[in-house]
């Protein structure tokens, strides 16, 4: 057994036992530590499997900012953990039927003769000077360009959805309803003319010795 090979069943192993501590822990803070562990190991998988620039992404972007800010809002909103598990024992099993859907779904994928994952062949040395941008670009751009387009909507609507529950209850007064506002008449609701008497103001004349000379005459 090779080096790779080692490293590819650790890591692995490393990222399940991350994942499922991550779906089970009781504590919030500690659920979301789990999930950057998984994230440091699989760019750590990236890496072995010569994606340096996936791996690197993975541990800026997801942890070192996604990440960060989960735990930031996590110990923030002081969150009733009691009050959030009480229905975790009544809907788990419907979650863990799902979750055999899915895994007997991947595996028929992955054994399917259709899928002919031997096709790609065992994985070569690249050289010193390969770009690996450039080459998950071309492939983004050209090859998987629908799937790359179709993710990026899915996640817009996902960030609009979020957005949409989030407030949905909410009584603040600079939210705006847009069918409220089709419905506004520009002459009744939005305009008031009001009439006012012109008022004319005469400009004050500086005091000076001649003119305070004049009064004392007067």
């Amino acid at each position: 057994m090779s080096f790779q090979l080692i490293m590819f069943y650790t890591l692995a192993a490393i990222i399940l036992f991350g994942a499922l501590k991550t779906v089970t822990v009781k504590n919030p803070v500690h659920a979301a530590l789990y999930l950057v562990l998984t994230f440091c190991m699989s760019a750590m998988m990236w890496m072995l499997m010569q994606a340096e620039f996936l791996g690197i992404t993975l541990v800026v972007v997801y942890v070192g900012a996604v990440m960060v800010l989960f735990l930031f809002v996590v110990m923030m909103l002081n969150i009733d953990v009691e009050e959030m598990r009480k229905g975790f024992w009544r809907n788990a099993p419907v979650a863990a039927t799902v979750g055999v859907l899915m895994a007997v779904a991947l595996i028929l994928i992955l054994v399917s003769p259709k899928t002919n994952l031997a096709a790609f062949g065992a994985m070569v040395d690249v050289p010193a000077d390969h770009s690996n941008v450039r080459e998950l670009g071309r492939q983004i751009y050209t090859t998987y360009m629908l799937p790359f387009e179709l993710a990026a909507v899915l996640l817009l609507l996902g960030m609009v959805a979020a957005i949409a529950l989030v407030h949905r209850k909410s009584n603040n007064p600079k939210r705006m309803d847009p069918a409220e506002q089709v419905k506004v008449d520009a002459s009744k609701g939005r305009m008031k003319l009001v009439k006012m008497q012109p008022m004319v103001q005469t400009p004050s004349v500086p005091e000076t010795p001649e003119t305070a000379a004049e009064e004392g005459k007067a």
